[in-house]
C-alpha cells in the first residue's frame, strides 16, 4: 500500500465510524480526498473502555521536534504483517495493546519499476469501495511532549502479501481490511492481547467490491482508463 487514503463524508463512511460506536455530532469526519502519508488522518481505538475518533499523524514513529513530534527517519506508514510478532519491531506492543481502524472511502496504489538503484512510478490507481466503507485494521501509539503535557498520536495501517485480483495494480502488499462484523469489537478491545485470534485476519482478502481507475497523478487525478470492477472474496 502506497500511502494514499481517500476520506469521503458520506452515508458509507458515516455509517462505517456510527456502527463502531462514534458520535459524528461531537466529532465529524474530516474528508480529504488525497490523504498523504505523514499527514494527518482520523483513527478510531478505545480509550479507557470508551470509542473515540482521534486525529493521528499517518506515521507510527514520531520523534520530538520544535512544535512537537514530527515522523520519524524511518518509514512507517505501513506496518508489514510479519513484523507484527517480531518483539523489536515497531508494531510488536502496538498490535498487542493499541490497535485501531481507520475508516475511509478507498484508496491508493503506485506500481513501481526498479531502474539502478531508483524506483520509477510505473502507474498510479485509486480503488473506491461500491456502496461501502472500508476499515482499514491499523495500529497506534502515543507520543506525550513532557513539558505540555499534549499527546500526539502516530497511526499505521497494517500491510498483507499482495492479493492476486490486484495483481495489475500493485504486486508489493495489500491493505488489512477488516471485516465489518464482531471482529471490529475483538480488534477494537484494548484490554485483548490474544494476538493469535487476529491470524485469520492477517489473509490477504477484499472486503468490498470496489471500483479501480488508472490515474495520471494522484494529485491531480485525472483519468486515464476506464474504471473496472473488483469484486469482494
Amino acid at each position: 500500500m502506497c500511502g494514499r487514503l481517500n476520506v469521503t463524508d458520506d452515508e458509507f463512511v458515516r455509517g462505517l465510524c456510527i456502527s463502531l460506536g462514534i458520535n459524528l455530532n461531537l466529532t465529524p469526519i474530516i474528508p480529504n480526498r488525497f490523504v498523504r502519508a505523514a499527514s494527518e488522518v482520523q483513527i478510531i481505538r478505545e480509550v479507557e473502555g470508551r470509542r473515540v475518533m482521534q486525529k493521528a499523524v499517518w506515521w507510527l514513529l514520531l520523534e520530538p521536534s520544535t512544535t512537537g513530534f514530527k515522523p520519524s527517519k524511518y518509514t512507517s506508514f505501513n506496518t508489514r504483517y510479519d513484523k507484527l510478532n517480531v518483539p523489536r519491531s515497531a508494531g510488536y506492543h502496538p498490535f498487542r495493546a493499541s490497535r485501531c481502524i481507520i475508516p475511509a472511502r478507498g484508496f491508493g496504489e503506485t506500481e513501481f519499476d526498479q531502474q539502478g538503484k531508483k524506483k520509477i512510478p510505473k502507474h498510479y490507481h485509486d480503488l473506491v469501495a461500491i456502496d461501502g466503507a472500508i476499515a482499514f485494521g491499523g495500529l497506534c501509539k502515543e507520543y506525550v511532549n513532557k513539558e505540555t503535557g499534549e499527546v500526539t498520536i502516530g497511526c499505521s495501517v497494517i500491510t498483507l502479501p499482495p492479493h492476486p485480483k490486484f495483481a495489475d495494480i500493485h504486486t508489493k502488499a495489500s491493505p488489512l481490511m477488516l471485516p465489518q462484523d464482531a471482529t471490529v469489537d475483538e480488534w477494537l478491545d484494548s484490554e485483548n492481547q490474544n494476538v493469535d485470534s487476529f491470524s485469520h485476519l492477517l489473509i490477504p482478502a477484499i472486503r468490498n467490491d470496489l471500483e479501480a481507475i488508472e490515474i495520471d497523478k494522484p494529485s491531480q487525478h485525472h483519468p486515464i482508463s476506464t474504471p473496472f470492477r473488483i469484486a469482494r472474496d
